[in-house]
């Protein structure tokens, strides 16, 4: 189904013009869902700190977290206390919102919170309700500056400041909403966000912020030792990845020279010992995502790849300047 949707979004199928009436409704739902917000019909919730929100307008993976990450660690080198609050998406928990930290267990928190809380160092608060879990961090911590990552849509949170993330390799696809194709809102919501942000090569517009994941280093997940990514090159190894897009994992590896034997699982999967396992004895590599759902079991030839947003140019710091201009206006 998932290979099937995908050819369906990102390709040239006629047969998504069958499900365009049923995409004509949910793009008309969402419009008058935001409407109802912008005539003050249903309520926005204004925080007493500002909030930056960053999201997309299409399913998948477009690289939200490790914007989150790098913007988390770019404002508190500039001084600001950061906050981080996520949906916590496949979290078990019986009790929301949770205060996350880096040895959560990711099936009741989330795979997304726990990594936003190793890799950014500022405190995590998950769940559903993103003005209730705002409201918790806010109660429990000093904070200057609140990140909600993937929080577009989540319109009931006030926010001073929207970035929408797009995968520059699929862009926004043939460009109808849900089910016939893969946006959650109309392109023309790209224009209303403060900044645009392209994670690779590819699909473009006028003023987005280019930036690449860029592998940084290659670590045992329930060991010690740290390799580069390089080291590996010419190396088979099994490649295990339940993102979004698994392929974009696949390739980065290919692109270091490394020989991949690629194993693709649903995003956000329950990755067992099993899957982790294989007769040939190879080295196996999964991405960070994975790896905090796996280190009660991982063995020791399974290698988490870590990776970091870098930006083209002066974007970073372009962006960087627009963010804290609209912050210190909040101030």
């Amino acid at each position: 189904m998932r290979n099937w949707l995908e050819s369906l979004w990102y390709g040239t199928s006629p047969l998504r013009w069958l499900l365009w009436p049923c995409s004509a409704l949910f793009a008309a739902l969402v419009r008058l869902r935001r409407v109802l917000y912008s005539a003050g019909l249903k309520r926005h919730v204004r925080l007493p700190v500002p909030v930056v929100v960053i999201g997309n307008i299409a399913v998948g993976g477009t690289g939200k977290t490790p914007t989150t990450v790098w913007l988390a660690r770019e404002l508190s080198e500039r001084g600001f206390a950061v906050g981080v609050i996520a949906r916590g998406y496949r979290g078990r928990a019986k009790h929301w919102p949770q205060r996350v930290t880096p040895a959560s267990d990711a099936r009741e928190v989330g795979d997304e919170p726990v990594l936003l809380a190793k890799l950014s160092g500022c405190p995590v608060v998950a769940g559903p309700d993103r003005v209730a879990a705002a409201g918790r961090l806010i109660e429990e911590c000093r904070v200057d500056v609140l990140l909600c990552d993937d929080g577009l849509q989540h319109y009931r949170l006030a926010r001073q400041f929207e970035i929408a993330v797009v995968d520059g390799a699929r862009g926004i696809g043939n460009g109808l909403a849900l089910p016939g194709g893969p946006l959650r809102e109309p392109p023309s919501r790209l224009g209303e966000v403060d900044a645009v942000v392209v994670n690779g090569d590819g699909w473009s517009a006028s003023g987005v912020f280019r930036a690449r994941l860029v592998p940084t280093r290659v670590y045992q997940v329930a060991g010690q030792a740290q390799r580069r990514l390089a080291d590996f090159a010419n190396s088979e190894v099994h490649a295990v990845a339940g993102i979004a897009n698994p392929h974009r994992f696949f390739g980065m590896l290919e692109a270091a020279g490394v020989r991949v034997k690629p194993h693709a699982l649903p995003d956000h999967a329950d990755i067992s010992a099993a899957e982790l396992e294989f007769e040939d004895g190879a080295l196996v590599m999964i991405t960070e995502k994975d790896a905090v759902k796996c280190r009660s079991f991982a063995q020791p030839n399974v290698w988490a790849v870590g990776v970091e947003l870098s930006f083209d140019d002066d974007d970073g710091a372009r962006l960087m300047r627009r963010i804290v201009n609209s912050l210190r206006v909040a101030a």
